[in-house]
């Protein structure tokens, strides 16, 4: 896929969440590919630019092996994201994004702005901020039921709430926190992306982010940065053995 052609391109997520690729630098009118300004951005200590492909992409693939990584702060990526606190929560560890959000105290919440995940997902015996496997499902139907009630019962509050003339930043004290939906204006440089690619695309990173982690690579970094993918997943992701 064109670069340009991956601008305003929206992925559907979870069960109403999105994301969407506002923009990115170097800007495809530019007629300048990611990996190449990488590259450039690399040469300009000797005041050089681009030497043919082969020698671009094995310059690009010597800065990622050792780690030289200011090049790639000079590919950028602007997000449109939908996603449920859940989350954000996850995402906003990383202070290396530049982010905006959606504000509760300016704009009401819908009804169906709640996450309902499709599974319920077990503890992990071995791991005590990590789930392992599925609960079974009529026991899983149960739950959703419930969700679902505590969801209504939660909304119904929350309107009555602003009904009564309660402001809305007070009124969101009855919705349930964590399943909200915002979204959120994110941008990232593409050397800290891969460091929360690294971490969020991992198995045992919370689901709920993951699908958003594995969003963002396939379907926008690889395709706009192909040499710097390729060097991200041998040497980052599938590192060589010491």
């Amino acid at each position: 896929m064109m670069t340009g052609a991956l601008i305003g391109k929206r992925v559907n997520l979870l069960d109403k969440g999105w994301i969407e690729l506002l923009d990115m630098l170097p800007h495809p009118d530019s007629n300048l590919s990611g990996d190449l300004a990488i590259v450039n951005a690399a040469r300009v200590s000797f005041l050089g630019e681009t030497k043919g492909e082969e020698k671009d992409k094995k310059l690009l693939f010597y800065l990622m092996r050792h780690r030289h990584t200011s090049p790639f702060e000079m590919v950028e990526f602007k997000f449109r994201v939908r996603a449920p606190l859940v989350t954000w929560w996850q995402w906003v560890r990383h202070r290396t994004w530049s982010m905006n959000a959606q504000s509760g105290r300016y704009t009401a919440f819908e009804e169906n702005d709640f996450y309902v995940p499709d599974i319920w997902r077990r503890q992990a015996a071995s791991n005590k901020q990590a789930s392992e496997g599925e609960i079974g499902q009529e026991t899983g139907d149960q739950l959703t039921q419930k969700l679902l009630q505590h969801y209504e019962q939660g909304y119904a509050l929350y309107r009555q709430a602003l009904d009564a003339g309660v402001s809305k930043e007070m009124a969101r004290l009855f919705l349930p926190g964590f399943s909200v939906y915002y979204t959120w204006v994110v941008k990232v440089d593409a050397h800290n992306l891969m460091h929360f690619l690294k971490l969020r695309m991992a198995s045992d990173a919370q689901y709920e982010i993951r699908v958003y982690a594995q969003a963002i690579y396939h379907e926008f970094f690889k395709p706009a940065l192909p040499w710097t993918a390729e060097a991200f997943e041998q040497y980052m992701l599938n590192p060589p053995a010491s």
